[in-house]
Order: structure tokens, then C-alpha cells, then sequence
């Protein structure tokens, strides 16, 4: 099983030789990483390309957000699975993929999710908040529940079945993709209980007041777009959180 993994980034050269080895040092062997830059001028370029051809597919061209680099790096990917790690982040160790892969080839699921793991920006063994994942229901959609996005690996059939991110979402589009693929009876999602993914704080989505307030704008917009929920839904999801802050 061919795993494609898929990085886009922006202008960060302080973590980004981080992210990359943490691809390189997984034990798992048939990878495929793809990294796609939006046209970095910090010095992010050199830093990828000093890796030369341990990167399979490298990109580096203006872009219109961190989806639409997600989606050119689909669109490159040639294996049966695709993921993604993004350049703030690192897998937990360099088995990670390799749970992964076996997990997907002992049981018969679309997609493999696990949990996600929120660290300090400038102190990684600091963990923040742990969101712990827990099987899927479909009826715990209309209550807010959703997997972390990054610890998400799927089929790229599924992708085939259902098209790429929607970039009229700047914030939300993963958001939205899940509600659409796991609302689908045919899709089949297995819940991986180990903490997979280590993300820092302060991505996009929790970075300031006003994009708090444009991810809630359309985290409501991709429950109307699948017809999932409501407003109680919204704040059944933002509360969700509350817990992970606390449990280790």
C-alpha cells in the first residue's frame, strides 16, 4: 500500500525542515511525499530543495490558500492512500504510518482516523489540549463531533467519489469535506485509538478573533451545505473542546 503524503506550506522556514523529517524518518518505506509551497520568499524554498529528491514532488508557485495547495498536491498524489502533515506539525513517532498502513490492510475502511495531540509553539513536549477522537456515529455529526482533520488518512477513491477541498472555504474546508464524506452510508471510517498527529498552536483557525469568527461563519455555512445540524450544532462543537484541555 502506497501512501502519499502532502505537505503545503507558506513561509516557514522555522519548522518546516521539521515536518519534513518527521516524513523522512518514518519507518514505513513506500511513501510518496509531495510538497507543495505557495511561493515562499523566507527562505522556506531552500530549505525544501536542500532535501533534493527525498521529496518525490515538489512545487513552488503562487497559490490561493493552503486548500488550493492541498488540492494540487491530490491531484499529484498516486497512492492508495493520501494524508496530510502540515508544516507547523510532526507525526508522534516513526511508526505512525506504519499503524496506519496496517490498520487499513487487517480492516475494510475508506479512511483511518486517530488522535491528535496540541503542543506549545515554542516548547513541543508541552501538551495543550488532547483531542481524543472515539468511534464514529453518524448521529454524533448533529452534535458537533468530528475527527482531527490532519490524524484523517483516506482512500483516494474516496476523493474520486467526492471531489477536492471547496477553496470557497478559507478556514473550513476540511471541515465541510467530512461532513460530506461521512454523511455518505457507504463510507466506511475505523477509529485508530492512538495519538497519531502533534499540531502547535496558533494555526489559521485560532489565530485571532476575527478568524474564530470566519470559521464559525462557515463551519455553519458546511452544516447547511450537507444538511447536518444547526446552530446547536455549532455550539455543541465549540464546547466539545472544553475537555480536550484538561485530559492527558
Amino acid at each position: 500500500m502506497k501512501i502519499s503524503i502532502i505537505t503545503s506550506v507558506y513561509n516557514n522556514k522555522d519548522h518546516i525542515a521539521e515536518a519534513i523529517e518527521s516524513v523522512l524518518n518514518q519507518s514505513y518505506k513506500n511513501i510518496e511525499y509531495i510538497v507543495i509551497d505557495g511561493a515562499s520568499t523566507d527562505g522556506t524554498v531552500g530549505i525544501i530543495k536542500s532535501y533534493g529528491n527525498k521529496i518525490h514532488k515538489f512545487i513552488s508557485q503562487v497559490d490561493e490558500g493552503i486548500y488550493d495547495g492541498l488540492n494540487k498536491g491530490i491531484r499529484q498524489a498516486t497512492g492508495d492512500v493520501i494524508c496530510f502533515l502540515h508544516s507547523d506539525d510532526f507525526y508522534l513517532h516513526n511508526q505512525v504510518i506504519a499503524m496506519v498502513a496496517d490498520y487499513f490492510q487487517k480492516n475494510d475502511c475508506d479512511g483511518v482516523y486517530g488522535d491528535l495531540m496540541y503542543v506549545a509553539q515554542d516548547d513541543t513536549d508541552k501538551v495543550v489540549r488532547y483531542w481524543k477522537s472515539g468511534k464514529f456515529e453518524y448521529e454524533n455529526l448533529k452534535k458537533g463531533w468530528m475527527p482531527p482533520h490532519p490524524a484523517f488518512f483516506i482512500k483516494r477513491e474516496v476523493y474520486d467519489k467526492f471531489g477536492l477541498f471547496d477553496t470557497d472555504f478559507k478556514i473550513a474546508a476540511d471541515y465541510n469535506f467530512m461532513l460530506k464524506i461521512l454523511s455518505e452510508d457507504e463510507t466506511k471510517v475505523c477509529y485508530l485509538p492512538n495519538v497519531l498527529y502533534v499540531m502547535r498552536t496558533g494555526g489559521a483557525s485560532n489565530k485571532s478573533l476575527k478568524n474564530l469568527l470566519q470559521k464559525s461563519v462557515e463551519d455553519l455555512k458546511a452544516l447547511k451545505n450537507n444538511k447536518i445540524g444547526s446552530l446547536v450544532t455549532l455550539f455543541l462543537k465549540n464546547i466539545s473542546k472544553i475537555p480536550q484541555f484538561f485530559r492527558r
